[in-house]
């Protein structure tokens, strides 16, 4: 035997469960346990009471005396029988069960009288008055029970007789219909996640924070528009119109917890300032409701699910109608049963009575009640399921309350839990969308940031960069803390890896910072602190992944001298994607771009009039279209590196004022070309290192104003006399080469300071190189040279000389009149160094307070 706490706990959910159980589902869960009840309560009714009494049905008419028994149970202990003179045989029992026992000497007539079922247990049989009369049936008591028995399973309807079994199973099917997405492991993990990070939501002390910070600005806003907001003075920029953002620039407007560009700023008053535990817990918040969202959107089997088993509870609901209504009728009290045992009592028919019947009849009309009721509720279940789009929720709502107007909507099971929860309260959804802002989340960084950044540890990360500048470089970080524009005399400020970077009006503070660097930090800026980099702001670098991540605002600081632009521009596969127009970067004179450029962007050509440096570093991509150089007639250093040029271009030849050509880390195998350079008379220094450069051409004879070339990196075999009649060159690099030997004419270059010469195959130094007596760096390293000639000691400015890694056996002591040759500048093996007169050594390690000139 079962007790109903037993069956009954099919039904029980977790308590946190409750949340997502809509009345619907609560009314079902009472109607079910009802119905346990009837089920529970009928069949223990039929295991202590049912029981049917039969008599045959007697063809002829037969006087008889007879006294009635009636005993009220089954188990029978005793039966005797007595006569008495003038008297027939009657029966006395003594009884203690249900099933009532008739005597053949009972009338018929009284026997199937009602008043008759029931009597007190143990009450002695006596004699009736001889003037009683009654049919008599000459069935003994085992015929009588054996009777009972076999009616009972044939008489009966098999309703009246499962009748609590049924709605037993049928309560248990429901119950368990109910709560199986509840248990069903693959939406039960969802849904405790969810359930969980739910209450979690409703209690973090952020939410309360942001919903009140909320509260104040609405009625600050208020507050303000009430009395006359009207007459509060508007920001005037102190500069001219020009540059001023357009529309489409995406300036920081009031939305969330952002400022109005043309409003004054309003304080918002604190609320509580969250303790270091309260923020980490809210972050983690954030972070659990993102992850928890990308993987539930994802699917909708919670709501497949809830749908399915609510069909399967309303057709179970109109099945059992169908059936159960047409037994109502098939239970009665009186039932005609034919045993067909006649061979063994006697008799071929029985009327028997059901003493169950009436209770049966009541509780199966309670129970269709019950059923009808639940059937009724799973219809509005469905009606609900599919009138609106459950699989979508708006938090348009919650967005018109507060200030978080970016809250997401959500779509699949997301939504429909979201749905559930409102049914129970919508609340819980109004506090859970405060973590599916990306505001708020900001906002709460922000809070944290400021709590752990204060001035005086960004103090502490100042720095002096190579140009003794005050510089700070914060990297990673959630934001710019506020204190950082505290920091009035910094110099250089750099930004990387902080995608929510803002950069508010106090920065006008910084009237020193004039070089900024946004690495991967589209920084959003504010009216007043745009207006002051557009007028202070000198050198702008700015790293991204993708040409749109370029902040608007950077296209309009007409103050700008230097522009570094490092990452993809390359726009052939969008051909919507590209540099905004430079117009407005109208003091530009310095442009430098890393990227995969195939072509030089046209928009540069908007800086062409004034731009007087131009750098591109490509990654390898070839660089095919340069006509855009030929409008550059005022650039003087002109930078393409890495682009795959296998030639000159002849756009060069067309920038009279250039001064500087670098075509460093390119495929160039010839320079006959050289000859057009002719026609750049202010053209001083020439790099042509790193490509694949076999010989130089006579031609070169007619750049007279060279000053500085470089050839190093490539492959050349040898230097031509024409190298030798550049009066002016005052540098020649040709490092890592395979030159043989070095010309006499070298001696020609009598203003050379800087010789470089390393990594190649030269075994001898003519003497003539040493009447060169302006130089400063000679490099002979890497060679095969054997001996430095004495002549050495003519070199008296020498302050650098690279030895190492040749054929030496000795060096000549005369180094000793290189007066401003030290240790330092000595690159020797050490066994050389070691082998030289002490007095020589003794020069070289003097300390000097020359300073070491390398450059030009």
């Amino acid at each position: 035997m079962f007790t109903l706490a037993e069956v009954a706990s099919l039904n029980d959910i977790q308590p946190t469960y409750r949340i997502l159980k809509p009345w619907w589902d609560v009314f079902m869960d009472y109607l079910a346990v009802v119905m346990l009840m009837v089920a529970i309560f009928a069949g223990t009714m039929q295991l202590t009471k049912d029981q049917v009494v039969c008599l045959p049905v007697l063809q002829s008419t037969v006087n008889s005396k007879a006294q009635p028994v009636t005993s009220g149970k089954v188990d029978f202990t005793t039966v005797e029988t007595t006569t008495g003179p003038g008297e027939e045989a009657s029966m006395r029992t003594v009884s203690f069960g249900s099933a009532p026992t008739v005597t053949p000497d009972i009338p018929l007539s009284r026997a199937t009288s009602p008043q008759y079922q029931s009597t007190a247990s143990g009450q002695e049989v006596k004699k009736e008055q001889k003037d009683s009369s009654g049919r008599k049936t000459n069935l003994d008591f085992q015929q009588y029970v054996f009777i009972n028995q076999m009616c009972y399973h044939l008489a009966l309807p098999w309703y009246s007789k499962y009748f609590p079994y049924l709605v037993l199973i049928h309560t248990i099917i429901l119950i368990v219909s109910s709560n199986f997405w509840f248990k069903y492991p693959k939406t039960c993990s969802k849904i405790e996640h969810f359930v969980s990070i739910l209450g979690k939501c409703f209690e973090s002390p952020w939410t309360t924070k942001a919903l009140s910070e909320t509260a104040c600005e609405d009625s600050e806003e208020n507050k303000q528009r009430l009395t006359g907001a009207q007459s509060l003075p508007k920001y005037v920029s102190t500069s001219s119109d020009e540059g001023s953002p357009s529309a489409s620039t995406p300036m920081i407007t009031k939305s969330g917890f952002k400022f109005s560009a043309d409003k004054p700023t309003i304080e918002v008053p604190s609320v509580t300032i969250l303790d270091k535990k309260d923020g980490e817990q809210a972050k983690a918040l954030f972070e659990k409701v993102r992850k928890f969202r990308a993987h539930v959107e994802d699917s909708d089997l919670i709501y497949k699910l809830y749908v399915g088993q609510t069909i399967i509870k309303t057709v179970k609901f109109i099945f059992i109608l169908g059936y159960t209504a047409n037994f109502v009728n098939t239970i009665s009290f009186e039932h005609i049963c034919n045993p067909k045992v006649e061979h063994l009592i006697g008799y071929t028919q029985f009327e028997c009575t059901h003493n169950m019947a009436y209770m049966l009849k009541k509780l199966l009309i309670s129970y269709i009640s019950l059923i009808c009721v639940y059937g009724f509720i799973c219809l509005y279940t469905l009606f609900w399921l599919f009138r609106i789009p459950l699989k979508e929720y708006s938090f348009e709502k919650v967005r018109e309350e507060s200030s978080f107007s970016d809250i997401p909507d959500v779509k699949n099971d997301f939504a429909f839990l979201l749905h559930m929860v409102d049914q129970y309260d919508q609340l819980y959804s109004k506090r859970f969308g405060v973590f599916l802002s990306e505001v708020s989340e900001n906002k709460l960084r922000e809070i944290s940031l400021n709590h752990e950044w204060t001035y005086e540890k960004l103090r502490q990360h100042v720095s002096r960069n190579a140009q003794d500048k005050q510089e700070l470089h914060l990297f990673m970080l959630s934001g710019v803390p506020d204190a950082v524009f505290d920091l009035t005399d910094l110099d250089v400020l750099k930004l990387e890896l902080i995608p929510e970077a803002k950069i508010p009006p106090k920065i006008s503070q910084m009237t020193n910072l004039q070089e900024l660097h946004l690495c991967h930090c589209p920084a959003k800026v504010e009216q007043t602190a745009f207006s002051f980099l557009r007028d202070h702001l000198r050198c702008l670098h700015v790293k991204f992944t993708d040409v749109a991540e370029i902040p608007a605002w950077v296209y309009l600081l007409k103050n700008l001298r230097e522009l570094y632009l490092i990452g993809n521009l390359n726009s052939e596969n969008n051909k919507m994607i590209g540099l905004e127009s430079l117009r407005e970067l109208r003091h530009l004179k310095i442009l430098h771009v890393k990227s995969n450029l195939t072509k030089i962007p046209p928009n540069i050509t908007d800086v062409a009039p004034h731009l007087t440096k131009l750098v591109i570093h490509n990654d390898g991509t070839k660089l095919v279209v340069l006509n855009s150089l030929k409008k550059m007639t005022n650039v003087a250093e002109l930078e393409l590196q890495n682009c795959e040029l296998e030639r000159i271009p002849h756009a060069i030849f067309s920038l009279s004022n250039l001064q500087e050509l670098d075509l460093k880390s390119n495929s160039i195998r010839t320079i006959e070309e050289i000859i057009s350079f002719q026609h750049l008379k202010r053209l001083t220094c020439l790099k042509l290192w790193h490509n694949k450069i076999v010989n130089i051409p006579s031609s070169i004879t007619h750049i007279k104003n060279l000053e500085s070339l470089y050839l190093s990196n490539n492959k050349l075999e040898s230097l031509p006399a024409a190298v030798f009649s550049l009066q002016k060159l005052r540098c020649l690099d040709v490092s890592y080469n395979s030159i043989a030997s070095i010309p006499v004419e070298v001696g020609f270059l009598q203003n050379l300071q800087h010789f470089h010469i390393t990594g190649n195959k030269v075994d001898t130094l003519p003497k003539q190189l040493f009447k060169c007596v302006k130089l400063r760096t000679l490099s002979l390293g890497q060679n095969c040279i054997t001996s430095i000639p004495d002549q050495v000691s003519q070199l008296l400015q020498l302050t650098h000389l690279e030895l190492k890694g040749n054929c030496l056996d000795r060096l000549p002591a005369t180094l000793g009149h290189c007066q401003l040759l030290r240790k330092s500048g000595l690159v020797v093996e050490d066994h050389l160094f070691d082998a030289l007169p002490s007095e020589v050594k003794e020069v070289l390690n003097q300390d000097t307070s020359i300073p070491f000139a390398n450059g030009i």
